[in-house]
């Protein structure tokens, strides 16, 4: 899976180096035939994720208006067990939310043990929109990259197994998916005149999407850069990153259920043990 752009480690992140529309040499026929089985293998983990509740997964969705993450939750979601996983999405805070520090609701999202949790817009807001639009003093949201980094250790030190993941568009794209919403009925509702007006902050976004990803990455915690001027490929390509992140795991998860069947088992041969004896004591 060569094809994946994995940030783990901090770095200079420069966007206008990658190409949205890059697709990794594959062609649409070439997905069509592979991601059925990526969704078949993602469902099959999730279900070794959900029995064994060894470990939480986290899917951090970030990107520009029309990146996708709705489209993004929409295909992850389709192959999880609705027992197993949720979606939050996270907008403008509340008045309740304002008045704790900014990580106070994102916690109360985090997965449990066994599940899965996706984020569309997250804890990340807080160095993008935040700073763009000056939100907050400088030394503030700068202080918020170690404080995000230190929040996500804590996630993964207790078993949080966590997946970010950056949409990466164009503006043509972007422009063309909005003007496209204005000509279908079913997506107008989604119309809101500040996409519009965010537009012209673009590279300002640019920037601070670059920054994040680039102080924010660990290996524990990694960015995932996906090009999703195509969303055929978009979607290839956070089932595969799921596919083998996940994958890392499915021998302890499937050791994990094995021992915890062996002593069902065994509670199960003493217990009949115990109702033959009694019943022939009973005779």
């Amino acid at each position: 899976m060569n094809h994946l752009r994995i940030i783990d480690a901090p770095k200079k992140i420069e966007l206008d180096a990658i190409d949205p529309a890059d697709t990794g040499k594959l062609s649409k026929a070439d997905v069509e035939r592979e991601l059925p089985k990526l969704e078949a293998r993602l469902a099959e983990l999730q279900e070794l994720l959900y029995a064994a509740a060894r470990h939480s997964v986290l899917i951090v969705l970030q990107g520009m208006d029309t990146a996708g993450k709705d489209g993004t939750v929409k295909h992850v979601m389709s192959h999880i067990n609705p027992m197993g996983g949720h979606a939050w999405s996270f907008k403008v805070p509340t008045p309740e939310e304002a008045a704790h520090d900014f990580l106070w609701r994102i916690h109360q999202r985090t997965p449990a043990r066994g599940q899965f949790a996706i984020f569309n817009r997250s804890h990340y807001e807080d160095v993008l929109v935040v700073r763009v639009h000056n939100l907050v003093p400088k030394d503030v949201w700068k202080a918020r990259y170690e404080q995000i980094n230190q929040f996500e250790a804590q996630l993964a030190a207790d078993n949080t197994i966590i997946c970010k993941f950056f949409l990466h568009i164009s503006a043509d794209e972007q422009r063309q998916r909005l003007l496209a919403r204005e000509d279908d009925a079913l997506k107008s509702w989604k119309l809101s005149v500040s996409d519009w007006q965010e537009r012209a902050f673009w590279d300002d976004y640019q920037k601070a999407y670059g920054q994040a990803v680039g102080k924010c990455a660990s290996e524990e915690a990694p960015w995932y850069l996906v090009p999703a001027n195509q969303k055929w490929y978009r979607d290839y390509v956070v089932a595969a990153a799921l596919v083998q992140r996940l994958s890392a795991y499915e021998h302890e998860w499937k050791q994990a259920l094995e021992e915890r069947g062996k002593t069902e088992l065994e509670a199960l041969r003493q217990y009949r043990a115990t109702q033959a004896s009694t019943g022939a004591s009973n005779q």
